[in-house]
């Protein structure tokens, strides 16, 4: 059980205790299937940070857009239902058995191997270049890929710009002063981040 400022993550679809271990699950599914998954959005900034900043509504991954077909068929298989949404070749949400929303934003790549937005209204957009250079990260005993810090602080930034009308959220400026403080202590030689491996190619 995680519990901070005072409260409870103990129960219910959006405490961090029911969304760690959906995401613990989709990781292991989807290793034992050969399936690359980055954890993106507020979960990533936590498994960067290595402890759970805030409550999260949902939890959010990148998959490749190849993948998606056979990783939303292992998820059904496990109780995952489908929560429509975006274009199915945009993103794949869906709802876990205990209640938890996931999403899978999928990618596709650039002749020169940025990763894009692979459908949609904004098919072939490009995302950061080093969106998926951030390694592991680890809250507990769950690790998981994450999108890269850097790119992290990129996507909160211009997310306003790249979709207008989008408005700036408070959260937003607060993670990337976090995102922001985190890298400067590991510029300086601060404590390094309890995992670290290269992103899977």
């Amino acid at each position: 059980m995680i519990v901070r400022h005072g409260h409870d993550h103990s129960e219910g679809p959006h405490t961090a205790t029911s969304q760690l271990s959906v995401i613990q699950q989709t990781v292991r599914l989807s290793a034992a299937a050969g399936v690359d998954v980055w954890l993106r959005g507020g979960w990533a900034l936590d498994f960067f940070l290595g402890e759970v900043t805030r409550e999260h509504l949902d939890i959010d991954f990148f998959c490749r857009a190849e993948d998606a077909d056979r990783l939303v068929v292992l998820l059904h298989e496990q109780g995952f239902r489908d929560d429509p949404g975006p274009p199915p070749e945009q993103q794949r949400d869906l709802t876990a058995p205990n209640g938890s929303e996931v999403s899978f934003a999928l990618l596709s790549w650039a002749a020169d191997g940025c990763p894009t937005v692979a459908g949609g209204a904004f098919a072939g957009e490009r995302w950061p270049a080093d969106l998926l250079d951030g390694g592991t990260g680890q809250i507990g005993d769950v690790v998981c890929p994450i999108v890269a810090p850097r790119a992290q602080i990129e996507i909160k930034q211009m997310m306003p710009v790249w979709v207008p009308g989008l408005r700036r959220r408070p959260k937003d400026a607060e993670d990337i002063a976090r995102l922001n403080h985190r890298l400067s202590e590991l510029s300086a030689g601060g404590p390094q981040p309890p995992s670290r491996t290269p992103h899977p190619s």
